[in-house]
């Protein structure tokens, strides 16, 4: 059985450049600016504008570089860049040029940096300041020479693009253009990758994601139409004025999808932060006014636990959350302060960007993800892919045209994402109770204590609730007694100025809110922070390589 969503929409057959710049899709105008500095919005583009640049930036990549030239697809750029007012006209640039954007977190090591270069072949580096020396040192070792490497500047009106070895020549001077290729025939939309994002590697090592026009197109229209039907049955069309700010990273795919598309594709404009310093996004939220936000649930936590955040999101017409799950208490608490609803969507980097997400006059407190989006199927199966009924938990399966066609040059690894009929194996483990859908937590981090299956989210939405911790985190370690069994373990930040609580106090909460079986039996441990990648997941993996290192350190 598949569950369907209320309704569907067509998708044009448009490449990605085209739908946003030269389309009627696009709500933006040609004086519409879509992109400004959160800390002095005079720096800023209209769409007009971006498309000069894009077209400008495409040209010295194909003349200067020989990017595209051996034909579509074949070269990839790595950018390494953090927020920046011109970061999507680099994104939309390397398209143009016909080559493939493959995005680099700016946390990356030099050695995390350089595998990813090696692992997708690419040839040119682009970075900004604080992230050049990394850049630099990982095309060193991936022979990539250094006039390849080239620095961004775009804030603080300080706009150039230039070779890491001679900062006097200034690409973005160029006036010649490269028009981009209109394409219009569906099976090279399909299939031409345009992008190249890494998975966030909590096991293993990342895998390259394949994100196509048609799959970047398809979530745009997908996105567009779900707030379109929206505005619609609030008769507000005219009205609304569509501003986010750009406060989480933008090198994966809520960034290119959330913040380079989306905004032009409503109309309105992203204000951009350079990196997400608290205290920095509650200033912009109070000068620039967003009228939606998508964040993450430790954001929210930080704005609901706040004593410094008062009215500054009172703008807001809709909040949404995303990455990790959020726990019902939690959304109360933000959505009492944010003075607006709050619903949880849900997407992998393999969809594009969100598969579910709940209308904005439409409210859920119970803690699911909301409900399909135009134009995707999913279903819940057990371990031999047989549906399960409403009720029980299983691992969703999704299918539409925003799910990627495959891993970069792996093709084990695709097939092993994929049934034999066509839909893709999320990892993550979900049921469907009256009506609605649920996340239980990733397949592969669930805890096994004597046969049950214990879920880490749903330990650390509890240790969230408790007005003492500022930040948890919950990991399966080995049970000393029972071989193969595993006991859950919790890391716990505790929130400042208040008097400490001990291991105990921790457990009596767990103790008095979930069964016997989710009991902290592997013990607590207060941390100074959860470790987290850029869009906010916890990274269990390192708080499972802390207890070794200490284990290994006492033998």
């Amino acid at each position: 059985m598949q569950y369907l969503p209320e309704i569907d929409c067509d998708i044009p057959n448009l490449d990605l450049l085209s739908l946003i710049f030269d389309s009627p899709y696009c709500w933006a105008k040609s004086e519409t600016i879509i992109h400004a500095e959160a800390d002095n919005e005079t720096n800023h583009l209209t769409k007009s504008e971006a498309g000069i640049i894009v077209r400008r930036l495409a040209f010295v990549l194909r003349n200067e570089f020989g990017i595209g030239i051996s034909g579509a697809g074949n070269d990839v750029v790595t950018s390494v860049c953090s927020n920046h007012l011109l970061s999507p006209s680099i994104f939309f640039a390397v398209i143009a040029s016909e080559a493939v954007y493959s995005a680099a977190s700016t946390a990356l090591t030099v050695r995390e940096l350089a595998r990813q270069i090696q692992s997708s072949k690419s040839n040119l580096i682009i970075a900004t300041e604080d992230t050049a020396s990394t850049a630099i040192e990982a095309a060193s070792i991936c022979n990539v020479p250094l006039e390849r490497v080239l620095i961004l500047h775009s804030m603080s009106f300080d706009r150039a693009l230039t070779p890491s070895v001679d900062s006097s020549q200034n690409y973005l001077l160029e006036t010649r253009e490269f028009p981009w290729a209109r394409i219009s025939e569906e099976g090279i939309l399909k299939n031409r990758v345009v992008a190249l994002l890494y998975s966030s590697g909590t096991t293993g090592v990342p895998k390259g994601v394949r994100i196509s026009h048609k799959n970047f197109v398809a979530e745009a229209i997908i996105t567009q139409t779900a707030i379109e039907t929206y505005l619609s049955r609030q008769h507000v069309f005219s009205e609304f004025q569509y501003r986010t700010i750009a406060h989480l990273p933008s090198a994966h795919i809520s960034g290119l999808q959330g913040y380079f598309i989306n905004g032009a594709m409503m109309g309105g404009t992203v204000f951009w932060m350079p990196k997400f310093v608290f205290d920095d996004f509650v200033h912009a939220a109070k000068k620039h006014r967003p009228t939606f936000i998508s964040t993450v649930p430790s954001v929210y936590l930080r704005i609901a636990k706040s004593a410094s955040v008062s009215d500054e999101f009172h703008s807001l017409q809709h909040a949404q959350s995303g990455a990790a799950p959020m726990g019902p208490q939690l959304q109360k608490l933000a959505e009492s302060k944010l003075k607006c609803k709050i619903s949880q969507a849900w997407g992998l980097t393999e969809t594009t960007g969100a598969v579910t997400w709940l209308p904005w006059d439409r409210e859920d407190s119970t803690g699911s993800i909301s409900q399909l989006l135009p134009n995707t199927r999913l279903k819940i199966v057990d371990e031999s892919d047989r549906p399960v009924p409403d009720g029980n938990s299983g691992e969703i399966l999704v299918r539409g045209p925003n799910v990627t066609i495959g891993y970069w040059e792996n093709d084990e690894a695709t097939k092993e994402a994929f049934t034999a009929d066509g839909w893709f194996r999320t990892g993550d483990i979900g049921a469907r109770k009256d009506g609605k859908f649920y996340i239980v937590d990733r397949k592969k981090e669930l805890i096994k204590f004597k046969g049950l299956q214990v879920a880490p989210a749903e330990i650390e939405a509890v240790l969230l609730e408790h007005d003492q911790i500022l930040d948890a985190g919950v990991v399966g370690m080995p049970d000393p007694q029972i071989s193969g069994n595993e006991i859950p373990r919790a890391f716990v930040v505790r929130k400042p100025g208040k008097s400490p609580m001990s291991e105990e106090d921790v457990k009596r909460h767990v103790r008095d809110n979930l069964a016997s079986h989710k009991q902290l039996r592997g013990g607590v441990k207060f941390a100074d922070f959860i470790p987290r990648n850029l869009s906010g997941k916890i990274l269990r993996r390192k708080l499972v390589q802390i207890e070794e290192n200490e284990r290994l350190s006492k033998i």
